[in-house]
């Protein structure tokens, strides 16, 4: 039985690698920068007064990235926030390798085509360490999420962590598996 390979994995390594090793002149496949992880983060500031909203923020985030989600809980209390110590705030999970590529596949021919007046994601979100950070406005764009149960729109962050450490490495990864950067 052979094993599944997503299909931007396998082009992530038949045609990246090379494309890549040419452009900055590796002389060592290891030396390509890869993507290790995305990690997707939504704050539910309004969970202090409903708790409900965290619930339905963990399932929203779960069917948008097919892996479970946990809750993050406030580290200190902030009185006005009214918030207070180890209450869920927000909802965040991490996705590597096969889920990983599959929901970057999904990211890329999916959802940013349905963001409205789309003309490419802002390409000045690099943290000067080859990471990079989406912030999408609106969770509907995510074909997955049933408009009708949505229990109030919110957006989140998807933060794309690479091997390298340059942004330009970075840049040009992410540009090579499809991420549609603005053109100036």
């Amino acid at each position: 039985m052979e094993k599944y390979t997503p299909r931007l994995k396998k082009h992530y390594i038949d045609k990246v690698v090379p494309s890549l090793m040419k452009q900055f002149g590796y002389t060592s496949v290891m030396q390509v920068p890869r993507l290790q992880k995305i990690c997707l983060n939504q704050g539910v500031g309004a969970a202090t007064a409903d708790k409900k909203l965290i619930d339905s923020a963990i399932s929203e985030m779960t069917t948008i990235a097919g892996q479970k989600a946990v809750s993050t809980k406030s580290k200190k209390d902030i009185s006005n926030f009214k918030l207070r110590v180890n209450v869920p705030i927000g909802v965040r999970l991490t996705l590597r390798d096969i889920n990983m590529y599959e929901f970057l596949d999904r990211l890329i021919s999916a959802s940013l085509p349905r963001v409205r007046d789309f003309k490419g994601v802002n390409d000045k979100s690099f943290d000067g360490r080859g990471n990079y950070t989406l912030g999408v406005t609106e969770q509907i764009i995510f074909p997955e999420i049933d408009i009708d149960k949505i229990t109030k729109v919110s957006g989140l962050d998807i933060t794309f962590v690479t091997s390298t450490n340059s942004d330009d490495e970075a840049k040009a990864l992410l540009t090579e598996l499809g991420i549609p950067f603005k053109k100036d």
